[in-house]
C-alpha cells in the first residue's frame, strides 16, 4: 500500500506545463505595456538577459514558467481592455452630433446660415480679422524695417520680428499699400451670382494659396494682381467681406531660396584647376576644409531664427588648464569590452558606424553665453555642461557604462547628451540605473536644430558622392564635418567660431549614439562584445536582422570579422578613432 500511495501522490502532483505564446507575442505584450526587460526580470526574480532569451524562443520551466505565463495572460487581458476602451471612445456620439453647437461647425459643414455683417472699405483688414493672428503678436511699424524672411521692407512686426503678413510679398520689391477698392453696387443677388465664394471657401483658399512660392497670395490675390472678383491686393473683397491674410508664425519661415551647392562647385573648381588629378584635388580640398565648412555654415544659417554667439565668455571648467592639457569636461568616451564570453568558439563582427560626427551635429546646443545655476534640476529647454554624481552601473557584464571608462569615483562635469542619456535610462521604461544627482550647471537656451541645415547639406553631398562613386567629394565632406567639430575649441585653425562647449557636446552625442546602438543590439538578442570610440561596435549574432547594411549615415558596414573562443582567444583590429 505504501508503494501505491507514493505513486498516487506522484500522479496527483504531476501536471502539464502551462502553455506559452510565441516568442514574438511575448515581447509584443511586454512592449505594449511599456515595460522594460529589467522591470519584468525584477518582478520574476530573474536577470534581464533571461527575459531576453525567453523572447528569443527559449522556454522557462518550473515555477518561474507559471509566473511568466501569469504575467503574459494578464498583459494580454489588460491590452485587450485598453483597446476596447479606446474603440468605445472613438465611436461617434450621434446625439451630440445632432445637437452640435453651430459655433462648432467645421469647413466641411458649409457656411453658417446667417451671413456675416459686411464691413465697410474704411475699416480695412484689421489684425483681429486675420485668421490665426493675435493682436498682441502683430504690431504695425511706424517705419518699414527689413523682413526677417526676405530682407525687403516690411510694415508689420510679428512676435517681435519684422515680417510681411502676406507671404506673396516676401521676396518682392516691397509691400504694397492697400488701395481703395472700386465702389461696388449693393445687390441682393446670391453669392454664386456675384462670383464670390462663401466664407468657408474663402478660408480654404487662404490655406491653400498661402505659402506657395510664386503662387496665389492669401485670399486668392495674385502677386501684383487683383483678387478674384476685382478686389486689389490689400483691399476689401466684393460686397465688403473681409479676406483673411495668413500670418506666417515665427519659426515656420518660408523658404525663399535653396542653399547653393557650395560643395559641388568647390570640387568642380579644384578638379579643373588640377586638370583632373584626383589625388592633388583631394589634398587641396582637405586642406581648405575648415574655411569651406564655415562658409557653408554661414550660408545655411541665412534666415535662421537665432543669432549665434561665436566667441562667448566661457567658464574656467571649459578652459584648458595648460597649453597641452585639457579642460574639466568628461565626454564619456566608451572603451569597453565584455568581460566573459560563453564557452565555445564564436564569430564576432566588428561594425563601423558611418558618419558618426555628422549624425552627432543634431544635438541640443546652447545658443548664447552659458549661465550658472545650482540645484538638482534639469531644464530640457536649455543645454550645456553639468556637475553630477553619476549613478552606479550594474550592467557592465553585457552593456558599457553610459559615462564611459572612468576609474575615479565622485562628481564630474558631463555634457548635455550624457546627462540626458542617464536621465532616460533612469526612467521607468528602462530602469537601468538611478537618476544622477545634479549639483550645478552652466547652460543656455538651446535648440536641437541649430546646425540641422548644415548637417543636411553635408549629408546630401555625401549621399550623392557615394551614389556617384565620387571619392574626391566623399573625402572632402568627411574632412569638413570632422575638422569642423575638432576645431571648435581653442584652436588656431578656426578663429571664426570658438565654442568649446559645442565641441564637447557634439563629441558626446556621437558617443551616446553608439551607446544606443549597443543597447539596441543587446535588446534584439545580439551579444555585444566591444564598444569603442564613436563608431566601433563588435557583436555576435545575426546583426543584419538588427542594423541595415550600407554606407549611409543610418546604416553600418563590416569593418572586420574574427573568431574568439577557447582555442583562438580574442582577436581584434584594435582600431580606435
Amino acid at each position: 500500500m505504501t508503494d501505491f500511495g507514493a505513486i498516487d501522490a506522484l500522479l496527483a502532483g504531476a501536471r502539464k506545463e502551462v502553455p506559452l505564446p510565441s516568442a514574438e507575442e511575448r515581447r509584443a505584450l511586454r512592449d505594449g505595456l511599456n515595460l522594460s526587460r529589467a522591470q519584468l526580470a525584477q518582478a520574476l526574480d530573474v536577470s534581464p538577459s533571461t527575459v531576453g532569451g525567453w523572447e528569443s524562443g527559449r522556454d522557462p520551466s518550473g515555477e518561474v514558467r507559471e509566473k511568466y505565463a501569469y504575467f503574459l495572460e494578464g498583459a494580454r487581458a489588460k491590452l485587450a481592455a485598453a483597446a476596447q476602451e479606446s474603440a468605445d471612445r472613438e465611436a461617434p456620439d450621434e446625439e451630440h452630433s445632432a445637437d452640435a453647437d453651430p459655433a462648432e461647425r467645421t469647413l466641411a459643414d458649409g457656411p453658417p446660415a446667417e451671413e456675416p455683417r459686411p464691413r465697410s472699405p474704411e475699416q480695412g483688414d484689421s489684425v483681429a480679422a486675420r485668421p490665426g493672428a493675435d493682436e498682441d503678436d502683430v504690431v504695425a511699424l511706424a517705419a518699414p524695417q527689413p523682413c526677417v524672411l526676405c530682407g525687403q521692407p516690411a510694415l508689420h512686426q510679428v512676435a517681435g520680428f519684422p515680417q510681411h503678413l502676406d507671404p506673396g510679398e516676401c521676396g518682392s520689391a516691397g509691400p504694397a499699400r492697400p488701395e481703395a477698392p472700386a465702389p461696388q453696387p449693393e445687390t441682393s443677388a446670391p453669392r454664386h451670382a456675384r462670383n464670390e465664394p462663401p466664407a468657408a471657401d474663402a478660408e480654404v483658399a487662404v490655406k491653400r494659396g498661402a505659402g506657395k512660392r510664386g503662387g496665389p497670395a492669401a485670399g486668392g490675390a495674385t502677386r501684383g494682381g487683383a483678387a478674384p472678383g476685382g478686389a486689389a491686393r490689400g483691399g476689401a473683397a466684393p460686397g465688403g467681406a473681409s479676406r483673411g491674410v495668413k500670418v506666417v508664425p515665427v519659426g515656420r519661415r518660408l523658404k525663399t531660396a535653396d542653399t547653393p551647392d557650395l560643395v559641388g562647385s568647390a570640387v568642380a573648381a579644384v578638379l579643373a584647376r588640377h586638370e583632373g588629378d584626383v589625388e592633388a584635388a583631394t589634398r587641396a580640398l582637405v586642406k581648405r576644409a575648415i574655411p569651406d565648412a564655415m562658409a557653408l555654415l554661414d550660408e545655411t544659417r541665412k534666415g535662421g531664427r537665432y543669432d549665434v554667439i561665436a566667441h562667448p565668455w566661457l567658464p574656467e571648467i571649459l578652459r584648458k588648464q595648460s597649453a597641452r592639457g585639457s579642460d574639466q569636461i568628461w565626454e564619456a568616451r566608451p572603451k569597453w569590452s565584455r568581460h566573459e564570453l560563453p564557452p565555445g568558439e564564436h564569430e564576432v563582427t566588428a561594425l563601423d558606424i558611418n558618419g558618426a560626427y555628422l549624425s552627432a551635429l543634431k544635438t541640443h546646443l546652447p545658443i548664447g553665453q552659458l549661465e550658472h545655476a545650482t540645484g538638482d534640476h534639469h531644464d530640457r529647454r536649455r543645454a550645456g555642461v553639468h556637475l553630477i554624481t553619476p549613478p552606479a552601473w550594474e550592467h557592465d557584464d553585457y552593456l558599457p557604462n553610459p559615462i564611459g571608462s572612468r576609474d575615479e569615483p565622485g562628481p564630474l562635469w558631463v555634457t548635455e547628451p550624457t546627462l540626458r542619456l542617464l536621465l532616460r535610462l533612469a526612467d521607468p521604461r528602462h530602469g537601468l540605473c538611478d537618476p544622477p544627482e545634479i549639483h550645478e550647471s552652466w547652460t543656455s537656451g538651446a535648440t536641437e536644430n541649430l546646425l540641422e541645415k548644415f548637417r543636411v547639406a553635408l549629408k546630401d553631398a555625401r549621399d550623392r558622392a557615394i551614389a556617384d562613386a565620387d571619392d574626391v567629394t566623399l573625402e572632402y565632406v568627411k574632412a569638413m564635418y570632422s575638422k569642423f567639430v575638432s576645431t571648435l575649441g581653442e584652436s588656431n585653425y578656426n578663429r571664426e567660431l570658438y565654442r568649446t562647449d559645442w565641441m564637447h557636446l557634439i563629441r558626446s552625442q556621437a558617443f551616446v549614439n553608439l551607446w544606443w546602438k549597443a543597447h539596441r543590439a543587446y535588446d534584439e538578442g545580439l551579444m555585444v562584445v566591444r564598444a569603442m570610440g564613436t563608431d566601433e561596435l563588435h557583436v555576435i549574432g545575426d546583426w543584419r536582422a538588427v542594423f541595415p547594411e550600407g554606407r549611409g549615415v543610418t546604416e553600418v558596414k563590416v569593418k572586420d570579422v574574427y573568431r574568439v573562443g577557447t582555442d583562438t582567444g580574442a582577436e581584434s583590429d584594435g582600431a580606435d578613432d
